[in-house]
């Protein structure tokens, strides 16, 4: 009886993200409330945080659950496999929404998701470093080391997302990336 309680419980869980996910798509996480996620999900908002105590943890699960979905170990990234993830990201355009305007508006002082983008941020620069070392060895063809080319790599994944967003039909934000890639001398 407890594994099935248990079951249900991680369903509800999940359904609660989704919920949360879209609200955030739609309102930004400011204008995102617990209330509205609950009643997306047929819950009062006592019954939202039995599962999530603030709005805070849910943010955070929200995003957590968002990574879950792109992982790839570490070990397995490469440039090839990172214009596959664009493609894909261009076929999900509300969870690039709130990817993309939860990290706009945890740039500010005080936003419960800082801590978790400036952790994640320095994880994927490393992440990046160690797939431009494994393409390019310590210098790629321009010059730049792979740390220094890293935060520009990520910088161009998520600033074509933004452009994306705000004009999709004049941003392909898979053929843009796959220019990135010759640019870095990476085969096209």
């Amino acid at each position: 009886m407890s594994s099935t309680r248990s079951a249900r419980s991680e369903g509800r869980r999940a359904e609660i993200l989704r919920a949360a996910l879209e609200v955030i798509a739609e309102r930004g996480y400011r204008g995102a409330s617990l209330a509205a996620v609950a009643e997306r999900v047929g819950l009062t908002q006592q019954g939202l945080l039995h599962h999530f105590p603030s709005k805070e943890a849910l943010l955070v699960a929200v995003l957590a659950e968002r990574d879950q979905w792109d992982a790839v170990p570490d070990s397995r990234w490469r440039l090839d496999l990172l214009g596959s993830l664009v493609e894909y990201n261009a076929m999900r355009p509300g969870v690039v929404q709130t990817f993309s305007a939860l990290l706009g508006e945890s740039v500010t002082d005080g936003h419960p998701a800082r801590a978790f983008f400036t952790e994640r941020y320095a994880g994927v620069r490393e992440a990046m470093t160690r797939v431009l070392r494994q393409e390019y060895g310590e210098r790629l063809p321009g010059g730049l080391t792979p740390e220094r080319a890293a935060p520009l790599l990520v910088a161009v994944m998520d600033g074509l997302q933004y452009q994306w967003l705000l004009d999709p039909d004049e941003v392909d934000m898979p053929e843009a990336f796959r220019d990135f890639l010759g640019l870095l001398g990476a085969e096209r």
